[in-house]
């Protein structure tokens, strides 16, 4: 089970970068793209990091309790 929180933890972490990559270039897009997009590409980063920080807690408890 440490393992599967090893991979969820690298892929959250990932998601949050590409999402973030996707936010600077739609600030740095501008215009109408900048409008649409770049707020819900902030929201959605937060919200990935919200989530990678709960994997990062829950592994955390998960290797303390098992000995891992």
């Amino acid at each position: 089970m440490g393992n599967v929180f090893d991979i969820l933890v690298i892929l959250a972490i990932l998601a949050v970068a590409v999402t973030l990559g996707f936010g600077i270039y739609s600030l740095y897009r501008g215009g109408d793209y900048a409008r649409t997009n770049s707020n819900k590409l902030m929201r959605l980063r937060v919200g990935l990091q919200a989530v990678a920080i709960v994997l990062l807690v829950a592994g955390m408890w998960w290797k303390s309790t098992q000995g891992g």
